[in-house]
């Protein structure tokens, strides 16, 4: 970050590659860059290709820098983001989870310990206040995979801890509406300065997709807010059974239905999501669905769905499809139920209140601004503290 001596910064933004991670810090830098501030957005070139067209107003101020990934025994020839890789090669962890996994001593050398893991069944020792948020064995599980490390690398629950314990001061996407209890949490475990940014809600922008006119004619032809919209996301690849269990309780839901779904490229990647949609059931993805009012059904899959699904579910934000806490299985029937209570009964009317209740927060732009003035004076003046 270079201060340009006009109380204007010029801001390098280097993200995670990943969509989830891509698309939100693009809406930041736009929302800096409108207020007259420079952006070098550094990223691969097929992401940077991919992305949305910036606003006119503001296309001086955001240069994007493309760089080529090196060569990397393991990784596919042309990976360029995470969802060009296996599922067990990948690694998001966005900040709702960022408070229940703990300091970064505890992500270093903490999950060395089966123990530490099982921890995770119950709210960790770490959080003071009483949540309902947490994992389940099957999710452990995943995690204990992914956090070991191995005789070429480290693991990533290392790789996060090594980040935050080298950084000055952690941005957060969330804000103290949302999380106060999280976002006071981290400041503790961290030690250092927190400074959430917003929960960047997304443009909405029809224009120029040629698909649109043909799904609005579909949708236009069913009563508003009849119809269930089903997206899995890049970083989510569900395998044939759970396919098939979910295609199954949509049927025996008897409710009209949207999914978003394209062949993979094997037969182990049966279906990913096109290039340029929104990343799996994550922080994107609950913004985008309860700024725009629509009650949320959630199956979490991988990484921290499962925090976040238990952190809506938990204020009553959300209603989770019930899964086996062991191997993860679930039934059409679950399915169908959950879709029947979100989107029809009575009982469940309390979603479908309580997300036109949250449009207010996740799509109030005045609030979303505020927070990002927060952010640019933090950066203007963290260096004179």
């Amino acid at each position: 970050m270079a201060d340009n001596g006009d109380d204007k910064l010029h801001i390098a933004m280097f993200p995670w590659l990943a969509f989830g991670h891509l698309l939100p810090f693009l809406q930041l830098a736009k929302l800096m860059a409108s207020k007259g501030h420079k952006i070098s957005f550094i990223s691969t070139p097929r992401n940077i290709d991919h992305f949305p067209e910036i606003p006119q107003p503001i296309t001086h101020l955001i240069t994007f820098i493309k760089i080529n990934l090196p060569k990397i025994q393991n990784i596919p020839q042309n990976a360029e983001s995470t969802r060009d890789l296996p599922i067990n090669k990948g690694s998001v962890f966005p900040a709702l989870s960022l408070g229940f996994m703990g300091s970064p001593e505890t992500l270093m050398y903490g999950y060395d310990d089966p123990a530490s893991l099982e921890q995770l069944l119950k709210r960790p020792k770490w959080v003071p206040f009483d949540s309902e948020v947490r994992l389940t064995a099957f999710q452990v599980a995943r995690i204990l995979e992914r956090s070991s490390a191995s005789e070429e690398n480290v693991g990533d629950v290392y790789r996060l801890g090594a980040t935050v314990s080298g950084c000055d001061a952690v941005v957060v996407r969330s804000c103290f509406d949302f999380e106060p209890d999280w976002l006071n949490l981290l400041k503790k475990l961290y030690k250092k300065p927190v400074v959430p940014v917003g929960l960047l809600p997304a443009v909405v922008n029809d224009a120029g997709d040629a698909c649109w006119p043909e799904m609005k004619q579909w949708l236009d032809m069913h009563p508003k807010g009849s119809v269930v919209y089903i997206a899995f996301g890049t970083e989510t690849k569900p395998n044939q059974y759970e396919l098939t269990q979910l295609a199954l309780g949509l049927e025996l839901s008897g409710l009209p239905f949207f999914w978003v779904l394209i062949e993979g490229s094997s037969d182990d990647e049966v279906a990913v999501l096109p290039k340029g949609f929104e990343d799996r059931m994550s922080m994107s993805s609950m913004v985008e669905g309860l700024q725009l009012g629509k009650p949320l059904v959630l199956l979490p899959f991988v990484f921290d769905q499962g925090l976040i699904a238990t952190y809506l579910v938990e204020k009553k934000m959300a209603c989770m499809v019930h899964r086996d806490d062991v191997d993860g299985s679930f039934t059409p029937e679950s399915v169908a139920d959950s879709l029947s209570l979100v989107m029809v009964s009575e009982d469940g009317k309390m979603y479908r209140e309580k997300a036109k209740e949250m449009m207010s927060l996740f799509g109030d732009m005045n609030v979303q601004d505020k927070c990002v003035d927060e952010l640019l004076y933090f950066l203007q003046n963290f260096s004179k503290l």
